[in-house]
């Protein structure tokens, strides 16, 4: 089997143009890793793009807030990536001098970097020897070798790591390893995949054997857990509203949100006027409450459906810690958020 050379020369013809592509910079190598985890290229492409024009270097990331780096992040989801990214960042300028690790190992040693992060980098700016296992190189190995091992198993996990890092070629290791995930994206996909014009046809395991739907194996997902978030858009005399910066851990932490009550299942007006709440959290004159969407917001995320309703709540009292909605528009927020705050006319 010509794996590697098949997989090289392919590559060599149906590659994307993307910036991170015509740079050896470690520094814009990483920015682009961590922003293309769990987010497909044609979203995470505008982003990376304006990171590189408002942060061009390691050291620009690390002097910016936190505030103003969730802000650029916003829309992407993942927010502890953000946070990580900013840590890694403050540490490379401060700690390195701004210089990158150059070894797969080092790089695991940053916030953030894990196995395929630090092996992406290694071998792209470095050429060291390590193979980039992804969602993509899952598909294509485990297609290519019939490989039914569920590849979110522990063995499924050393498994594709062994089998990727015998296939290695003995140069140009980061286009090799580029050129295997691009594959898996626009030649192998998960749907669909162009199986009649495959220069991997013919030692196809899975085409062979008509098994090309039913691989790769994994494993089913953790039950998905089902919250009920109800914000509390507080409308004063003067035009203002509230904005609270989320402390705990979890989703959406040190974003801003309208004050939150969260309950066990949806709940009526009258149900959030004698919740007890309320008062601790707004501590306000009430003058009316309204909702804004009867229909609930469903906000799916990995292991979390979360059912939003808005409740504005109209107020003659002086509201503590309020902010102009304008102000509003230039704080970090969850994307639901975002788009409520966009779309309102207070």
């Amino acid at each position: 089997m010509n794996f590697n050379s098949n997989l090289i020369q392919w590559y060599s013809v149906h590659k994307r143009a993307l910036p991170w592509r015509e740079t050896k910079d470690p520094y814009k190598i990483w920015l682009s890793e961590i922003i293309l985890q769990q987010t497909q290229v044609k979203q995470g492409l505008p982003y990376y793009v304006k990171f590189i024009r408002n942060y061009p270097t390691v050291f620009e990331l690390a002097n910016a807030s936190e505030d103003g780096v969730l802000k650029n992040w916003q829309g992407l989801g993942y927010y502890s990536r953000a946070r990580n990214l900013h840590k890694t960042a403050k540490f490379v300028a401060e700690e390195l001098g701004g210089i990158f690790p150059k070894t797969y190992r080092e790089l695991l040693g940053l916030k953030g970097v894990g196995d395929y992060t630090a092996s992406a980098i290694a071998s792209i700016c470095y050429e060291e020897p390590v193979a980039v296992v992804d969602g993509n190189v899952y598909r294509v190995l485990s297609r290519c070798f019939g490989i039914d091992t569920p590849i979110n198993s522990t063995q499924g996990v050393k498994q594709f790591k062994k089998l990727a890092a015998s296939l290695l070629p003995k140069k140009n290791i980061g286009d090799y390893n580029q050129a295997l995930m691009e594959f898996g994206a626009k030649q192998c996909k998960p749907q669909s995949p162009n199986c009649t014009l495959c220069p991997l046809d013919i030692d196809c395991t899975a085409l062979a054997t008509a098994n090309i739907k039913n691989l790769p194996v994994k494993l089913k997902k953790i039950k998905v857990r089902k919250r009920y978030l109800n914000f509390l858009v507080i409308l004063s005399v003067k035009g203002k509203t509230v904005l609270e910066k989320r402390i705990q851990k979890g989703i959406w932490q040190h974003l801003y949100q309208f004050p939150l009550i969260e309950t066990s299942r949806s709940i009526s007006k009258k149900e959030l006027q004698t919740h007890s709440a309320l008062k601790e959290l707004s501590a306000l004159t009430q003058k009316k409450i309204e909702v804004h969407n009867s229909q609930e917001i469903i906000h799916k995320l990995t292991h979390q459906e979360l059912h939003i309703k808005f409740w504005k709540i109209y107020t003659a009292s002086e509201v503590e810690n309020s902010i102009s909605w304008e102000t509003a528009k230039g704080l970090a927020v969850p994307s639901v958020i975002a788009q409520f705050i966009a779309n309102f006319n207070p």
